[in-house]
């Protein structure tokens, strides 16, 4: 039985005939189709009709399709649709234990992606053609304008490709985002025009995202909330880490490299990141601004606290407490936050045009200042790089955090050579362990070896690798290694991506 509320949001012309159960809707879909799904790490994906197709192919057998979405998804996607042997293949972004062991396995094809090219190869059909979009929405309007929720990631392109467009209006997730969507599509070279964003809190586009009445042939009921993730206590390591990084901007601003309300932040996501983005509420300033993805605790915290001032991302990502706490007064944040596609979240131009600081996360990083971010022992799959590359590579500072070690202080995080790189010394500027900061600009290879080793290693594991790096530098070569020497430092993970000793 659907609500008043429910029908109340949709005003879309014959709408009668479409609305349906779950159960229905899922039967649209068939085996070998690609899904574009909403949703982004892991907020505003659609939950109902994925259960429904588990439901289905656990009586009729396994329904293989191929899902692309936004970045993460919630259990009630990944998993469900994984658990009942439906997932094929997986674009461009996953967090879930079971998809990540049939991505390990080879039983799911997966392609890591920087997040800020999909939507482009999608226009382009580089992947092939989508067949059915699921978008989870707030509202349905006459003109089937689709008001979106808690993320858009790739939902406007998904829209527009797709050859039928299945909508899940969810009616537990807060109404009174209606209004902080900014959803804007670049056309394709040689058309594209630049960007008008000029500032973090620039809106260039509509509230809706458009898609023809004909496309819909679905409107399911969902009152399930986002899998919201909750988020660990801060731990000494992170607080070490994000006072490192608060000195650091000190000595910026003092060398007037810096302005005093710094330049628009940017932040991964996860426990590490929120904690050390929650504490730049110590900075002393009114007025700073964030221009990221995801939109966690730390972000509402800030604007809670009255340091910053305007808000962008792609998708909000509170925690469940976080939820419980600034949900509720939405209103209040509303006109200092939006939300845009991942394409325009994460544009090159934009964060290059801003000045962003980026601040992400590392699983290691090696004396010459390369990063992993995904693979463990560069074979196992984690999450994927995400919005990381898009950053790093065009911000006005780079940043990775990184604890020095893992495994209870048994297993350094700084190590003689990467055993996958995701991001290469070009691109990175500044490491920031729980030890200090190693700033890297200007140095050649050599002078970072010493620097990150000084600065950032753990004192149990200095000299193992300063002895590695004087005896590489014995030999010839712009960054000097031990090949097969630098490989051995590298733990087993099993796949779950725990680190075995």
């Amino acid at each position: 039985m659907c609500s008043d509320i429910f029908r109340e949001r949709i005003s879309l012309k014959d709408a009668e005939s479409k609305i349906m159960s779950a159960k229905e809707a899922a039967l649209f879909i068939e085996k070998d189709m690609t899904l574009g799904v909403s949703g982004f790490t892991p907020s505003g994906y659609p939950k109902v009709v994925p259960l429904a197709l588990a439901a289905r192919a656990e009586k009729e057998g396994p329904i293989p399709v191929s899902v692309w979405s936004g970045a993460s998804v919630g259990d009630e996607l990944d998993g469900a649709l994984t658990k009942a042997g439906c997932m094929k293949s997986r674009f461009p972004y996953q967090t879930n234990s079971d998809l990540r062991r049939g991505i390990n396995d080879g039983t799911i094809g997966f392609q890591d992606m920087h997040l800020s090219h999909n939507a482009q190869n999608i226009r382009y059909g580089f992947n092939g053609n989508i067949d059915i979009a699921i978008i989870e929405a707030l509202e349905v309007t006459k003109e089937g304008r689709i008001i979106p929720t808690t993320s858009i990631g790739n939902s406007p392109t998904f829209v527009e490709k797709a050859g039928k467009v299945i909508i899940e209006l969810n009616t537990e997730q807060p109404y009174t985002l209606k209004g902080i969507h900014d959803i804007y599509t670049p056309e394709n070279p040689p058309h594209r025009e630049p960007i008008p964003i000029l500032s973090a809190s620039d809106r260039i586009g509509t509230n809706y995202i458009p898609c023809s009445p004909d496309k819909i042939v679905a409107i399911v009921h969902s009152t399930i909330k986002d899998d919201q993730r909750p988020l660990a206590a801060d731990d000494e390591i992170s607080v070490k880490m994000a006072q490192n990084l608060l000195d650091f901007f000190k000595v910026e601003v003092r060398a007037g490299r810096l302005p005093k309300d710094l330049l628009p932040l940017q932040s991964g996501v996860g426990n590490v990141a929120n904690a050390v983005l929650k504490g730049i509420a110590e900075w002393d300033s009114d007025c700073m601004t964030v221009y990221t993805e995801v939109i966690q605790d730390s972000v509402f915290c800030l604007m809670d606290a009255g340091k910053v001032c305007f808000a962008s991302g792609t998708a909000l990502t509170p925690s469940p407490e976080g939820a419980a706490k600034y949900y509720p007064r939405l209103q209040e944040f509303c006109d200092r936050l939006v939300l845009r596609p991942q394409e325009i979240s994460n544009h090159p131009e934009i964060i290059r045009r801003l000045g962003v600081i980026s601040m992400n996360t590392a699983l290691e990083v090696d004396i010459y200042g390369h990063v992993n971010s995904t693979l463990a022992c560069g074979t196992r799959m984690l999450n994927g790089i995400g919005g990381s590359g898009d950053f790093a590579r065009n911000a006005f500072l780079t940043i990775f955090l990184c604890p020095s070690t893992s495994g209870r202080g048994k297993i350094s995080k700084i190590v003689p050579f990467c055993s996958h790189v995701d991001h290469t010394e070009h691109d990175v500027d500044i490491i920031v362990t729980e030890h200090g900061v190693a700033d890297l600009r200007g140095l050649t290879p050599r002078q970072r070896a010493k620097t990150i080793i000084n600065k950032c290693a753990d004192s149990a594991y200095k000299s193992a690798l300063e002895d590695y790096r004087n005896r590489a530098e014995l030999g010839a070569g712009h960054e000097p290694h031990l090949l097969s020497e630098a490989l051995s430092w590298h733990v087993k993970f099993n796949e779950e991506g725990t680190m075995l000793l």
